[in-house]
């Protein structure tokens, strides 16, 4: 795409016919051209402005931040566009997405394609390496080393946009999958629906209910560290929310794995599966609004227990109710965030220090941002953990770490990401100065993490 004509006779292809009487702008184009009628409607529908609002210049090179905005404006017009037509919008869409969210145009904007189904995804390949240790019993806690800490995760996501309000969303994972693994067969390692959901608009695109499966519940919300779990979730959840404020409301059930473990005697990550949560969010938004800007947040969560009462896998299960706070602020490339959550235990239910609750504090230190579509982007990042036992409820944290280690620790934690190509990022992360917070036991052993994502 050299030049406006031929700019403009790709887009002439999705807006058609607009006005037959409209009048010439452009003072040199003249009425016996061959682009005349192409130019004259693309004008009309606003979607090319020429220069100085007087010239067209159909011989001048055109950059990308010209043909993105002319991209932008065509997307306006896909409700007059067949099918095909739509295919070459999507096309150019894709094409210059990142001209578009620097020049402001939301993502958002880009996915709202009405008829349109985008195939998404990402490949990790991780390594995690851990050394065995004691626990308080003398049990030996196997850590992750040799071939067993080679894994890798392959996850596929389909969207379609029904229509300008309405978006269905399908995705499936392999899960972490050791390269140790024979491959047989297992529940544990089947690739499986991680994402099944439909998300529906309204009242100003302000208003969003959504129905099904996520992947990834995030007690806090996004902004938040996300120490509790952090697996797929089943939910129905009804959110609003602005430039400065949001309010979350839902109700829904945890999973291990896609699967509801509730009737079966397990112990560990799982004892969450099959849990029924109520859980309320507010947030607030300032010093550059929700996408860019800082933010803090408290959030509720209110469990019962999968059979409703005492007993059976539940007794593994010791939440009652959970809240939590937050504070993420941007200062120029540093972020600062803090967070807080507390975790009232069920009946007399009591932790190692005779409680019957438990608190984390969490702070974590940022510079930079990595984002995979900017090559050479970069972070570094510190954080520490203060969790007393009980803290954690079960499930995948967010976190890099370890679920069996979240509990009953002191910890601290340094990474980068490294963005080494579009697409491409390499993340690294230590823990170090860990260990048990309470109780007897060998202190946890250091944890590290290496790994490559790829997006596409």
């Amino acid at each position: 795409m050299k030049s406006k004509v031929l700019a403009a006779l790709v887009a002439t292809m999705a807006v058609g016919a607009t006005c037959a009487f409209a009048a010439n702008p452009f003072v040199d184009v003249p009425s016996d051209s061959w682009a005349y009628k192409s130019v004259v409607e693309l004008a009309d529908a606003g979607i090319i402005q020429g220069v100085d609002g007087q010239y067209f210049q159909g011989n001048r090179n055109i950059t990308r931040y010209e043909a993105a905005e002319m991209v932008a404006k065509a997307m306006a017009h896909m409700d007059k566009a067949s099918v095909e037509q739509r295919a070459l919008i999507n096309k150019l869409a894709d094409e210059y997405a990142d001209e578009l969210n620097n020049l402001g145009v939301r993502v958002s904007a880009l996915e709202n394609r009405v008829g349109n189904v985008k195939l998404t995804g990402d490949a990790r390949i991780k390594y995690a390496h851990q050394s065995s240790y004691k626990d308080a019993d003398g049990n030996t806690v196997e850590g992750k080393k040799n071939d067993a800490s080679w894994m890798y995760r392959v996850r596929v996501r389909a969207n379609a946009q029904v229509n300008d309000r309405t978006k269905v969303t399908y995705g499936i994972t392999t899960g972490d999958r050791s390269f140790a693994s024979n491959g047989s067969a297992s529940e544990e390692n089947n690739p499986y629906t991680d994402i099944a959901k439909v998300d529906y608009n309204f009242g100003g695109n302000n208003w969003n209910l959504s129905v099904g499966r996520t992947d990834a519940y995030h007690l806090g919300g996004d902004r938040a560290y996300g120490y509790n779990y952090g697996d797929i979730f089943d939910r129905a959840e009804l959110k609003y929310q602005n430039d400065k404020f949001a309010a979350t409301a839902g109700y829904g059930k945890f999973k291990t794995n896609g699967t509801d473990m509730s009737s079966k005697s397990v112990v560990g990550d799982s004892t969450i599966s099959g849990v029924k949560t109520g859980y309320g969010e507010l947030e607030g938004f300032f010093g550059g609004g929700r996408a860019a800007g800082s933010a803090l947040g408290v959030y509720y969560n209110d469990f019962t227990r999968a059979d409703g009462k005492d007993g059976g896998i539940n007794d593994y299960f010791k939440a009652d109710d959970l809240w939590g706070a937050y504070v993420s602020a941007n200062l120029g490339k540093w972020n600062a965030l803090a967070n807080y959550e507390h975790v009232s235990f069920i009946g007399d239910e009591k932790n190692i220090n005779n409680d019957d609750n438990a608190d984390v504090w969490i702070g974590k230190l940022t510079y930079g941002k990595a984002g995979f579509a900017t090559p050479k982007s970069w972070d570094a990042w510190v954080e520490y953990i203060n969790a007393e036992d009980g803290a954690f409820i079960g499930g995948n944290s967010t976190s890099w770490r370890f679920s069996k280690d979240m509990d009953n620790i002191t910890s601290w934690g340094v990474g980068a990401d490294y963005t080494f190509a579009k697409n491409a990022m390499f993340q690294v992360m230590q823990s170090f100065g860990t260990s048990k917070k309470d109780g007897k036991g060998d202190d946890p052993e250091e944890q590290t993490r290496a790994q490559f994502v790829f997006v596409f």
